[in-house]
């Protein structure tokens, strides 16, 4: 299935989703591209509100784009790994054995698949400015995230006993 595809069935069926992408064994090379193209995305959706930014306070848009193109395409995607490593190791302490893969997949996907909501938040952050509108959209980003990530974690741990027994 088409990865558009999958971000529209995520918000459906968030497990559906997580239990077709797990199997096939750890595949690092799909987890990379995912938080890749989940950091390229948001890194996108930050631009109307940097234009606005820039715009109002009357100074470049380049260094603006500079600085948030070094945080989502440097940074971050070395700060979810050690997210979902810390995850991972928590997980195990409280009896939920999941693997490096399912962990890191679990907290790709779930970002990528915020990303229509994302690139919402940066027009609405261009077009419309900071305020409740710009602040509920975000609530709602962040919300989703979260149960998609649960949703994630739940189906690996199932995905892990099934295979232990």
């Amino acid at each position: 299935m088409s990865v558009i595809r999958d971000i529209v069935a995520t918000y459906r069926g968030p497990r559906a989703v997580f239990a077709r992408r797990l199997p096939g064994g750890p595949r690092e090379d799909r987890a990379l591209a995912l938080v890749m193209a989940a950091c390229v995305v948001i890194f996108v959706a930050q631009w109307p509100k940097l234009a606005r930014q820039a715009h109002l306070e009357q100074q470049e848009l380049n260094p603006l784009l500079g600085s948030q193109l070094f945080l989502w395409i440097f940074i971050m995607p070395l700060v979810f790994y050690v997210i979902s490593i810390v995850i991972q190791m928590g997980m195990r302490l409280i009896g939920k054995a999941i693997t490096g893969y399912q962990s890191r997949i679990a907290l790709f996907w779930s970002v990528l698949a915020i990303a229509p909501i994302a690139l919402f938040r940066g027009l609405v952050g261009g077009f419309i400015g900071p305020g409740t509108v710009y602040d509920v959209v975000g609530l709602l980003g962040f919300t989703m995230f979260f149960w998609f990530w649960y949703a994630g974690l739940s189906t690996a741990h199932t995905t892990a006993q099934k295979e232990a027994a």
